[in-house]
């Protein structure tokens, strides 16, 4: 990380991010290794927090949105579509929904170095590329081993 956006970023943001990230990892492990008993609840964890995250992303531009007046429809738009995907893919079968969540994750992503440095937040899209490859990156191995 740069000095520049270690600089901008807390320490408190930094550490919550990356644990923010141990249920992803924690449930593509276990996915490939819990019993049969076991395996759609650990399916289905990791499922539903990838849809806290998305939405969660998601949410982001609402906050974006209200610092200015009015709102801008776009960012409002795209703040509500990650909870909606990200609801329909925590109801499909694992192997399917996961790689939605995965994809959605990427793509929030990709929004987000459009949006960001339009409202002054581009100094967090170096951790958000991180955060977000390695939760897409569960998500991927979550679905191939569902």
């Amino acid at each position: 990380m740069s000095s520049n956006t270690a600089a901008a970023l807390s320490p408190a943001a930094l550490q919550l991010g990356w644990a923010g990230i141990l249920p992803f990892v924690a449930g593509a492990l276990l996915i490939w290794g819990v019993s049969a008993e076991a395996h759609p609840y650990v399916a289905l964890g990791l499922s539903a927090y990838a849809a806290v995250i998305v939405s969660f992303l998601g949410g982001i531009h609402w906050g974006l949105a209200f610092r200015e007046t009015p709102p801008p429809p776009a960012l409002l738009g795209w703040g509500v579509l990650p909870s909606l995907v990200a609801w329909v893919a925590v109801m499909m079968p694992p192997s399917a929904g996961l790689v939605i969540h995965g994809l959605m994750l990427l793509a929030c992503y990709a929004v987000d170095r459009r949006v960001y440095p339009k409202h002054g937040a581009a100094h967090w899209l170096l951790l958000r590329f991180r955060l977000s490859s390695v939760a897409a990156l569960c998500c991927f191995l979550g679905a191939a081993g569902a």
